[in-house]
């Protein structure tokens, strides 16, 4: 083993979260961090083209690429799982929406008894992070290293959307993260100059420049030491070798949803008989560590699309070739576009007090079965999901290796609720594709197809063809309950110097992509984390 090196934090996970953590802490010069990253550099073509995000959702390079347990509730499927494998996380592959989601989601998690984490106290953090002007600047960041951007270009097929969610009585929201959500919108992005701007981007590269942060890639990190309750540091490998490394104030974990519970499980912190079955010993019992797992499942309604070009055209033969030059001169055109376009939030039943759906609509479509494939015709695609899923699964360990991937359990549609409510979205995205607006354009359903009517069948299609949106959240929660994971300062329970600081403390999912929502955290975090070291 190499010399034990001492930092005043080490952090594990170079993602959304850890990229904050890292910059802000060393913007004191006498602190010194470490980040252990077990992917690699961020640096490529594919990672900067916003539309190559079809390329990454299944690239090993970028991707661990994981799947999760086969369930019966999505008719016995194994479903792939992408989570990011390099800087920046899977802010460095994910889809680029920018959505906080709605101030009663935060109220929530501090009327769950989590001090601290109200709409009004987390409100500042998302502000800090982010860079919009010309956003109101009550609720919208002006001068944060985040860039969060509109669409450059409204694709008539989009402009044709939106007018027809007008015809069913959806208003045009201006600003869906103004803390409330109701209505039809253009997507916010996390692109700027046509490239995507990942938390790499956006906050570690800059620190990177300064003295007292080092980063080390392809760090596979196998244990938390402990001198006692109090985290002292983390054992790794880094090519082949295996390295350990001190934390004189404290360790945080911003591995992941899937990597932090996988982590303590295997530093021998989590359910007993979990740690017994894998050979691991048990140093600190917390029955919660990986469970509650959720995530948001998605499905698809798509149609052939006349009299209009898509994306689907442009991304094929000299069109494409035509695209490729207008990204690299300008940074516009295709390959600048996010996955979504169009935003909708809607109730799935009327008694509801705030939406509970969330759809994207894209004037493109893709092949069924195939990830990332464009159909070989004119294709427009809207989708769905539960925003605020019932749901719960679990991360657990399956080896002391870590280099071997967890088993991952979210049962999607396990709870009657999800099933409701997704089918009632699936309902609408037939609404929507049927308007006056898009009749001109719609040229028959390919997805699910018109055989597929009645609720049964719905539900079926909704089991056999839904897929992740990679939102994953919860196996760390926070609270004060037997089965939280941390407290509302982020701190494992019953242990020192030891905090998770990510997507999985996230107390219940959030009306929203989880992105914004984690960075959220992180700067809230790095205020936690200084008040410590001030006592």
């Amino acid at each position: 083993m190499s010399d034990i090196r001492t930092f005043d934090y080490v952090i594990v996970g170079a993602g959304s979260a850890g990229s904050i953590l890292a910059n802000r802490l060393s913007e004191d010069p006498k602190v010194s961090v470490l980040v252990l990253e077990a992917g690699g550099s961020e640096k490529n073509m594919f990672v900067e083209m916003p539309a190559a995000f079809i390329k990454l959702i299944n690239d090993p390079r970028f991707n661990w690429c994981f799947a999760t347990q086969p369930a019966q509730s999505v008719n016995g499927r194994a479903i792939h799982f992408p989570r990011g494998k390099a800087l920046g996380g899977s802010s460095a592959i994910n889809g680029h929406l920018y959505v906080r989601g709605q101030s009663r989601d935060y109220d929530t998690w501090a009327q769950l008894g989590n001090r601290g984490w109200s709409y009004d106290d987390v409100l500042p953090y998302f502000k800090r992070s982010e860079y919009r002007p010309g956003g109101d600047a009550d609720v919208r960041g002006q001068d944060g290293p985040l860039h969060v951007s509109d669409i450059h270009e409204k694709h008539p097929l989009c402009e044709a959307f939106i007018q027809g969610a007008h015809e069913l009585g959806i208003p045009f929201d201006p600003d869906y993260n103004k803390g409330t959500q109701d209505g039809v919108s253009y997507y916010q992005r996390t692109i700027r100059n046509g490239r995507r701007w990942s938390a790499a981007h956006a906050f570690l590269r800059p620190a990177m420049q300064r003295p007292n942060v080092t980063v080390v890639t392809g760090a596979v990190v196998s244990e938390i030491t402990f001198d006692g309750t109090r985290a002292t540091g983390l054992r790794y490998r880094h090519h082949g070798r295996l390295m350990q490394v001190t934390a004189s104030r404290e360790v945080v974990l911003s591995a992941g949803t899937i990597a932090s519970p996988q982590l303590l499980q295997l530093s021998g912190i989590g359910p007993g008989e979990l740690l017994r079955d894998i050979g691991v010993n048990v140093r600190h019992e917390l029955a919660g560590v990986g469970e509650g797992f959720q995530d948001h499942y998605a499905v698809r309604v798509a149609a052939r699309v006349k009299n209009h070009l898509t994306l689907n055209e442009r991304a094929r033969g000299l069109r494409l070739g035509w695209e490729v030059a207008k990204w690299m001169t300008s940074g516009k055109g295709l390959l600048a576009f996010s996955p979504a376009h169009v935003a909708t939030f809607l109730k799935s039943m009327p008694h509801l007090d705030t939406p509970d759906l969330q759809f994207i609509f894209t004037p493109a479509s893709y092949a069924e079965g195939q990830i990332g494939a464009l159909q070989p015709f004119p294709g427009m695609t809207t989708g769905t999901w539960q925003m605020r899923p019932e749901s719960k699964g679990y991360v657990r360990a399956q080896s002391a290796d870590p280099h071997v991937a967890p088993l991952i359990q979210p049962n999607y549609l396990a709870a009657e609720t999800d099933q409701r409510a997704l089918v009632a979205g699936i309902q609408m995205c037939r609404r929507f594709l049927a308007t006056d607006a898009l009749k001109p354009y719609f040229d028959g359903e390919t997805l699910p197809g018109v055989n597929i009517r009645n609720d049964d069948e719905i539900l079926d299609y909704a089991r056999s063809g839904g897929a992740t949106v990679y939102h994953a959240v919860s196996s760390c929660r926070m609270g004060s309950d037997p089965m939280a994971v941390v407290d509302d300062q982020l701190r494992v329970k019953g242990l020192q110097s030891l905090r998770v600081i990510d997507a999985s403390v996230m107390p219940t999912m959030p009306s929203a992509n989880t992105n914004a929502a984690t960075m959220m955290i992180a700067e809230k975090g790095v205020d936690l984390l200084k008040a410590t070291a001030k006592l």
